[in-house]
């Protein structure tokens, strides 16, 4: 996902709006708070469906080349060392072709970084649930900073709402004073299994 694609995702008006008037950006029905979304390919951004959409979806040639069902895993990976990344709060995308591109989550948003291959693919050698990653819409979620060890495998929207948090909560030059605790609550619902894909962006 580009830096541009993740700002007009998270500006979507349909990821804000309440519960009761959310609809599908498929078919206009109405949509569950928590909900599925898929990747318009095409567009490259993010769209929140229904049930039944996201059912139609579940086959990948139902989306023809043009939407991607963004998966609801969830899952915690062994800890990862030579990521070739100079921050310890990152997520890795990766693509069809078999590279990945890091992402940041700042104050601005999300600031990409391009993995170098040969380092990726060592990551993919040494950790089968990387290797398995569904290109595009799962990630690598990765927080190393101020003596954390979390790794984790997470559907792309999971991501996103991090990056809203941190847009959120940043204060000042540094982060302010609550900025990472909100992180480490972020990750502690992982944790718990309380976090889930099946949310609106940033709800």
């Amino acid at each position: 996902m580009s830096a541009g694609a993740l700002r007009r995702a998270l500006r979507r008006p349909s990821s804000v709006r309440a519960a009761t008037e959310q609809r599908c950006d498929l078919c206009a029905a109405d949509v569950l708070a928590r909900h599925r979304h898929v990747l318009d390919e095409r567009r490259d951004e993010l769209l929140c469906v229904c049930q039944a959409c996201a059912l139609l979806f579940h086959r990948d040639a139902a989306g023809r080349g043009h939407y991607r069902l963004v998966p609801d895993r969830h899952r915690r990976v062994p800890e990862l060392t030579d990521l070739g990344i100079p921050v310890g709060l990152a997520y890795f995308v990766g693509h069809d072709d078999g590279t990945a591109t890091a992402h940041y989550p700042s104050p601005a948003g999300a600031t990409r970084w391009e993995v170098d291959p040969a380092t990726w693919e060592g990551v993919r050698q040494r950790c089968p649930e990387v290797a398995g990653l569904a290109p595009r819409v799962e990630a690598l979620l990765v927080n190393t900073a101020r003596g954390a060890r979390e790794h984790w495998i997470v559907p792309i929207d999971t991501c996103y709402r991090l990056v809203a948090l941190v847009r959120a909560e940043w204060r000042g030059l540094s982060g302010g004073s609550r900025v990472w605790p909100a992180i480490d609550r972020f990750f502690a619902d992982l944790a718990d299994g309380r976090d889930s894909p099946l949310r609106g962006i940033g709800g």
